[in-house]
């Protein structure tokens, strides 16, 4: 057996802020390179990827095998895989669109064992995982050991932040720039990188920081990774797998044609 996956809370309360590889394409592949690369957390995208659970559950078990936590990043509202996903070996879920403390409540419900929810019991894969094999020590370390994170990205997030961080379970917030930007201009721009959202991106960290709870954020590249960490997010991604993989298939095309992108 594996040496047991590092818990995801002891790591994003470290010194420092993590990197994240954020996977779309279903590619059991693509998520064992992410690892091997050196991102700290790889996150397996149902929402806008086309991970399910067979996938996904590859995809974890892969990551397992690299000493790496995994994320699952759900669709809207969709709480009975966020249990699934923690049964097959996630060290958290995201859930994006939780913009009420009752969004939170069911999130956490799903997410976590009593007395703080009413999470199922069955959790083969992630007490391989974890190195956790007796049934008590998993039950009595699953609560703080596995993170729920509630992703913040609507006008009505942002007003009722402070009481969804306040939700027994919720351990975290993701932030979504560009649907942030969507709902700050009232449809009206896409402007993941602009003032408006730079501005409410360090509110949502002085928030969730002061509540104790561990801010994190999607980036589009390395420059924004890297300014999302030193505003005091605690895991930033660098894109995503697609964007990434097309951009050096563009850079090694470049190369061949004498420095000519378009050939």
């Amino acid at each position: 057996m594996t040496a047991p996956v590092p818990s995801l809370p002891d790591l994003l309360r470290s010194q420092g802020g993590r990197l994240l590889g954020w996977s779309c394409l279903a590619d059991v592949a693509l998520a064992g390179l992410m690892a091997r690369a050196g991102f700290d957390v790889v996150l397996l995208d149902q929402q806008h990827g086309t991970y399910d659970v067979a996938t996904c559950t590859a995809g974890l078990t892969e990551l397992a095998l690299w000493g790496k936590p995994g994320l699952v990043r759900i669709a809207v509202g969709d709480f009975a895989m966020a249990s699934k996903m923690l049964d097959g070996g996630a060290a958290g879920i995201v859930a994006p669109m939780i913009n009420t403390v009752e969004d939170a409540r069911a999130l956490a419900a799903a997410t976590k064992f009593p007395p703080v929810g009413q999470r199922s019991w069955g959790p083969d894969r992630s007490m391989w995982f974890t190195g956790l094999t007796d049934p008590q020590d998993y039950l009595t370390q699953a609560n703080a050991r596995t993170m729920t994170i509630a992703m913040c990205e609507t006008r009505e997030a942002i007003a009722n932040l402070p009481e969804i961080l306040r939700v027994p379970g919720i351990d975290g917030i993701l932030v979504g720039p560009g649907d942030l930007s969507i709902a700050l201009s009232n449809g009206a721009a896409f402007d993941p990188n602009g003032s408006a959202v730079t501005e409410a991106l360090r509110e949502i960290i002085r928030v969730t920081l002061a509540a104790g709870k561990i801010p994190c954020a999607f980036a589009a590249g390395p420059a924004r990774a890297r300014e999302m960490l030193a505003m005091g997010f605690k895991l930033a991604s660098i894109g995503y797998d697609g964007l990434l993989v097309a951009e050096a298939f563009t850079r090694a095309l470049a190369e061949a044609r004498g420095g000519d992108p378009v050939g």
